[in-house]
């Protein structure tokens, strides 16, 4: 009996012993195994002995260092069972599965929204707290995602990836290039509920399904006049500050607004776009054939 109690004792001890010996001092975390804190500490110290030969970035473990150098090799040995796709770290494949279990592990404790890695949470996170850790070098504008910041440099660097195969028009993002392509295919996946008129792209519907609503939430400045697209507030803002952005090459004048400019080019080229379907009579201007139009209603 003695020399049970005696072990058991002993044991305690040395769980005891264990626990002071391996626990973090500036977190209080405690290891089984010394290696394993000495890893982690260097969470604390941002010590990251491990350098890769290719590209010089750093880490802290030495499986890390592994895993990024498959994406200067293109080794991918992890493949899933169920789609065959292949990746260079087990962490990725590990991730990728739950697409097809559809398991959620990573719940938001503000709006009980599930995720399939923590990276999504953590910005997800974000649209709850308002931080927008990723700042413009150039114009100090902030944003929540990395990939946002990297999308708007373009506005500074000019660089435009994305390259339509049909005219060859470039753009800075692939969703404006996806949009761009419903010109050449004709296609319009977004339809209105109340009239069933479709649109190629969502801001167009947005802006039409006010029309029914008759919603306007853009508010001159100035004098508080309503606008129910953004574009035509920004119009009517120039009647105010008097800027004239839109130049006629031909005589030099000036317009607030590119359709005035298009409307004003007639006059040079003579066009006459609208037809009265009376008696044939044509017109630069569609208010002057709806003018024209009461000569025949009377």
């Amino acid at each position: 009996m003695a020399t049970g109690d005696g072990s058991d004792m002993k044991h305690e001890h040395g769980e005891d012993s264990r626990r002071t010996h391996n626990k973090c001092s500036h977190c209080d975390k405690v290891f089984r195994f010394k290696s394993k804190l000495n890893q982690h500490m260097r969470t604390h110290t941002g010590e990251r002995p491990y350098q890769c030969g290719e590209c010089g970035k750093r880490f802290i473990q030495l499986y890390h260092l592994k895993d990024h150098m498959r994406t200067h090799t293109g080794e991918k040995p992890y493949r899933c069972e169920e789609c065959n796709r292949q990746f260079g770290a087990l962490g990725n494949l590990k991730v990728h599965m739950r697409t097809h279990t559809g398991e959620k592990p990573y719940r938001c404790q503000e709006c009980s929204k599930q995720f399939i890695d923590l990276s999504n949470l953590k910005r997800h996170m974000r649209t709850h707290t308002g931080e927008k850790p990723h700042k413009c070098e150039h114009c100090n504008i902030e944003f929540s995602q990395s990939n946002d910041l990297k999308t708007h440099m373009r506005t500074h660097t000019g660089e435009t990836p994305y390259r339509c195969e049909g005219c060859s028009k470039p753009f800075a993002t692939l969703s404006h290039l996806k949009r761009h392509m419903r010109t050449h295919t004709g296609e319009k996946p977004y339809k209105c509920e109340e009239c069933s008129k479709q649109f190629s792209n969502l801001r167009d519907l947005e802006r039409h399904i006010r029309t029914h609503t008759g919603e306007k939430p853009y508010m001159c400045g100035v004098c508080s006049k309503l606008f129910s697209d953004q574009g035509n507030l920004k119009r009517h803002i120039r009647i105010h500050s008097g800027e004239t952005p839109y130049r006629c090459e031909e005589c030099n004048r000036q317009f607030n607004a590119l359709t005035n400019l298009k409307t004003h080019m007639r006059t040079h080229t003579g066009e006459k776009p609208y037809r009265c379907e009376e008696c044939s009579k044509q017109f630069s201007q569609l208010g002057n054939l709806k003018a024209h139009m009461m000569t025949h209603t009377g």
